[in-house]
């Protein structure tokens, strides 16, 4: 707790209401922080409160605050300026500051006797080069466009001149290269197609077709018709392709599309730009946990923007980011053009954006050792369920019994969408003495959070940021009925399986959510479900053996339920039991030799 929040309070007491612009310094009278306030007074106030609902990073930075000062303005669009020339003047530590990802890349045709189109980070003498390129992205990607269009070979197979019949990869099966190891294409006609993808990726798609169409013509009238053929295929798939691709040759007017992702551990901003009609560049920028990210948009947008030389007139984000308008209105101002923000849900454009957010996901996941997908799948879910960020850290709870005996819950724990095993735990249901999941599912829950409020069990010492049940609206209905004196803001929500067992949809107290089967958001919903059932259904069937064991040992003269439980504590399974001499018997259960010889002969022979 930092020492001099009495005096940091006591100071903001005299504040102003008026709008500005405040500077957090450390007790080295560095400034550590910059940000700004329609009312200083209100905005300060909430860092210094005794109580303060702050997240990590906020509160990192408000332990560092040794004082601050404060600089007032005539409104809110004069504050946010300011606040964006201070930032890029002192660049204090937990404000944002942008680093991408640039660099020179290159497409690459070797000097082979089929050559290779590949994507390149350096030059060299061996190839013909094209570029550079400054985004690593632009360059790869229409290299994969290339080699799929033109059915290239993506191999490491070396040709020689002379073709020789070798034989074909899956690629070509699948009608995904043009099988230049058949040993039906020549050299020559091999380097003609590679001169028509040098021209696609040069010129684009239209003169690519106009030029191929000519050659076509050619062949036909030569009576080559299966040359004639394979180019007018070329030419469809180029067609077809125009349709779909992000890459080249895009109806597209110069815009930028920005996305974002956030993890744990840190945030990611990717930006698409689109110039004469093609995808011309993309830049990422990566933000660490240790960087305040309040606004973190806001803040993007002013420091990325106003610092260049020019912008597009169209911009599209991938969701709407606070004082957005008055962002606007700043580059509007300093590029004295009519700048447009749009942020789509639907249509055309929402592809583009999900490609932003795709990029931004993927540099993400490198970042933080984790997988696009698992980023993807953490940040869908928390938009489909409302919630304030995605929910990294999950729990996922199931009754299993055996009629009303072997009654069990099980407790699995996902974090970062990946199953954290050391944080599972298993429950034995002890208040319900007949089989009812509402009211087991219940008592499990509620045991969960009073060793929570006791804080004496580690494993139970972190609030999740989602929990989810085995069940429908019934279940959800009961849990939160029976938490809502514990005063916790836990989203809680069902899992529903269909007839095949298998899950259909999230279950809230007043209905359910419908997930596409496409979306990773439900690839993970499935992979949790699926564990907390095989993790509770796991520890049932080991408790009922136990029990059943138990009650088999009895049978023996003189070995009574505790002594049974005392054989099963030391030796779990029936092998375990069999490969136990008399004297090891008699010393577990606590038994003389004559006992311990029955015990003995009834594990060997009558026990299966």
């Amino acid at each position: 707790m930092n020492q001099r929040l009495p005096y940091l309070q006591q100071k903001t007491l005299k504040l102003t209401v008026s709008p500005g612009v405040y500077l957090m310094k450390d007790k080295h009278n560095d400034i550590i922080y910059i940000g700004k306030a329609k009312n200083l007074k209100n905005r300060v106030t909430s860092y210094f409160r005794n109580n303060p609902d702050h997240t990590p990073k906020v509160a990192k930075m408000v332990e560092n605050v040794f004082d601050y000062d404060f600089i007032v303005t005539d409104s809110e669009y004069e504050a946010l300026l300011l606040e964006c020339s201070l930032i890029k003047q002192h660049k204090p530590k937990y404000n944002i500051l942008l680093k991408d990802d640039k660099g020179y890349h290159y497409i690459k045709i070797s000097n082979d006797a089929f050559p290779r189109i590949t994507a390149e980070k350096k030059s060299d003498k061996n190839g013909t080069y094209l570029g550079p390129y400054m985004s690593s992205f632009v360059a790869t990607q229409t290299v994969r466009e290339v080699n799929k269009l033109f059915k290239l070979p993506t191999c490491k197979i070396k040709f020689s001149e002379k073709p020789q019949q070798m034989r074909p990869c899956l690629n070509f099966h699948i009608n995904q290269c043009i099988g230049v190891c058949n040993g039906n294409i020549s050299c020559e006609e091999y380097k003609n197609i590679i001169e028509q993808a040098v021209e696609y990726i040069r010129n684009g798609s239209e003169s690519s077709i106009k030029s191929l169409q000519f050659q076509m013509e050619q062949a036909a009238e030569k009576l080559d018709f299966e040359r004639a053929a394979r180019i007018r295929d070329r030419i469809r798939a180029i067609s077809k392709s125009n349709e779909t691709q992000k890459i080249l040759d895009l109806n597209m007017v110069n815009c930028d599309i920005v996305a974002s992702v956030k993890s744990p551990n840190g945030s990611c901003i990717s930006v698409l730009m689109y110039r004469d009609n093609k995808l011309y560049d993309k830049t990422s920028f990566y933000f660490s946990m240790n960087e305040y990210e309040e606004n973190l948009m806001e803040s993007f947008v002013l420091q990325y923007y106003l610092n260049k030389s020019d912008c597009p007139k169209n911009i599209y984000f991938d969701s709407e980011f606070s004082d957005c308008e008055i962002v606007n209105k700043a580059l509007n101002e300093r590029f004295d053009s009519n700048i447009k923000f749009y942020f789509p849900k639907k249509g055309n454009m929402l592809k583009y954006v999900m490609l932003a957010k795709k990029n931004a996901e993927e540099y993400l996941s490198i970042k933080n050792n984790r997988t696009g997908k698992e980023i993807e799948a953490l940040d869908e879910l928390g938009e489909i369920l409302g919630l304030k960020k995605p929910p990294m850290y999950i729990e996922a709870y199931d009754i299993s019994n055996y009629s009303s005996s072997s009654m069990v819950a099980g407790m699995i724990v996902f974090e970062n969408g990946r199953p954290l095993k050391k944080a599972y735990k298993r429950f034995s249901i002890k208040e319900s003495v007949i089989q009812n999941d509402y009211a087991c599912m219940q008592e499990v829950l509620k045991r969960r959070f009073n060793e929570y409020f006791k804080g004496e069990d580690e494993g139970f010492s972190k609030l999740p940021d989602l929990i989810f049940l085995d069940g429908g609206q019934g279940h959800v209905s009961a849990v939160k009925d029976a938490l809502k004196d514990y005063n916790l803001d836990v989203p809680i929500f069902g899992l529903v399986k269909d007839n095949k067992h298998r899950t259909r949809a999230i279950s809230t107290d007043g209905g359910e959510i419908e997930v596409s089967k496409n979306k990773s958001a439900f690839i993970l919903m499935t992979k949790i479900q699926d564990e907390v059932h095989r993790f509770s259904i796991s520890y049932m069937k080991s408790k009922h053996t136990k029990s059943s064991i138990n009650f088999e040992l009895t049978k023996v003269k003189g070995i009574g339920t505790k002594k049974a439980q005392k054989l099963m504590i030391r030796y779990k399974t029936i092998a375990g039991l069999k490969n136990a001499g008399p004297d090891e018997l008699a010393q577990s259960a606590g038994v003389n030799k004559s006992i311990a010889e029955d015990l003995y002969n009834f594990i060997q022979n009558e026990l299966q």
